[in-house]
């Protein structure tokens, strides 16, 4: 997919950060659309179904969890990436982001080549989801067979258990997207035993080192997340 064939649509009660962000995502060659609350943000997003929605959370008329909230219950759009753009780096507010069903969570100020990179990363996403099969998975220079149940780092071939082969293609069905501890367990082990945090994170520790340290990223009290 081209730059110019990508849609983002920024909310946010800020007319400064609306022409800021706006202006260095428009040199890259995206297209903007612009919305200054949550209740005009999801009209838009259901008008023009974009790409990729960054959203403010401290925002009149509906704020931005409950408007991510909404968004993730259209049908048309529970696939868009949301990432908040926010002032506000608490923890909690970051899970409660999460929780509503973001895909990150950026917190300002941030510089606007800094702001860039971290949304060419999100969009990444979209050409991975192009390159992923019923069977074959290719991020960068590994991949994921399951119909082998093998991974590929390069020219190795990595055979991993099966609980790390699912963990791995579970945080590899969407890079960059923070994975929640309920959900891990419920995808990974579901019913069959029960199991502790504990062993999430024993599972992450035996994967970084089979796949590499860098590619597992930690969020602290949300879960975890594969990153390029």
């Amino acid at each position: 997919m081209n730059t110019s064939d990508i849609k983002i649509l920024l909310v946010d009660d800020e007319p400064d950060i609306l022409e800021i962000v706006g202006y260095n995502l428009k040199k890259e060659g995206y297209q903007i659309f612009t919305a200054s609350n949550g209740e005009e943000g999801v009209k838009a997003a259901k008008k023009i179904r974009p790409h990729l929605i960054l959203l403010d959370i401290m925002m009149p008329e509906m704020d931005g969890i409950e408007a991510c909230e909404k968004i993730r219950k259209i049908k048309p759009l529970e696939d868009v990436l949301i990432a908040f753009l926010t002032a506000r780096g608490e923890d909690y507010s970051q899970v409660a982001g999460f929780d509503a069903g973001a895909d990150d969570y950026i917190t300002k100020p941030i510089k606007p080549k800094v702001l860039v990179s971290k949304i060419k990363s999100l969009l990444r996403r979209i050409k991975t989801a192009e390159e992923t099969t019923n069977s074959t998975t290719k991020i960068g220079n590994i991949v994921i067979n399951r119909d082998e149940y093998v991974v590929y780092k390069g020219n190795k071939k990595i055979t991993l258990p099966r609980k790390e082969f699912e963990l791995l293609s579970l945080l590899t069905s969407k890079p960059g997207k923070v994975f929640k501890r309920e959900t891990i367990l419920d995808t990974v082990w579901g019913n069959e035993v029960v199991v502790g945090g504990r062993t999430i994170d024993v599972h992450i520790r035996k994967l970084r080192e089979k796949i590499g340290d860098s590619y597992f990223k930690t969020v602290k009290g949300v879960g975890y997340k594969f990153v390029l």
